[in-house]
């Protein structure tokens, strides 16, 4: 099943899954976007505000323990799945992450997102 399923590396693609669905939860914030024939692909994010490489380090190995389990079946084909930790999320109950990542996916296969606007210019990069 994993093995379906492959890493985003490249920053540029997890830039160009910002434009795409955005479904927040308690825990994180995913987002979902077309990826034109690549496949499952995943990427996790968890930023300094959540705390030290040892918080962020268990927060990114839950994550991927729950993306290995749930997109084999409930994740978009050829779509980028990008998970993005939020306050809190680590302490968080593993079956309750479980239970709304499934209704985040459900959600985006419908095409729910949460935005109302469309998401902010990219910053141009620095020199």
């Amino acid at each position: 099943m994993k093995r379906d399923l492959q890493v985003i590396r490249k920053r540029s693609d997890f830039l160009a899954a910002n434009r795409g669905l955005r479904i927040a939860r308690p825990g994180f914030v995913l987002l979902a976007r077309p990826n034109d024939g690549h496949g499952k692909r995943y990427g996790i994010t968890v930023t300094k505000k959540i705390g030290n490489a040892v918080v962020r380090n268990r927060m990114k190995r839950r994550f991927r323990e729950l993306l290995w389990d749930a997109l084999p079946d409930q994740g978009m084909p050829d779509h980028d799945h990008i998970l993005i930790g939020r306050e809190g999320g680590v302490e968080r109950d593993f079956a309750l992450l479980r239970d709304e990542l499934a209704a985040a996916l459900a959600r985006a296969a419908e095409g729910k997102g949460d935005r109302s606007r469309p998401p902010r210019k990219p910053r141009s990069p620095r020199a």
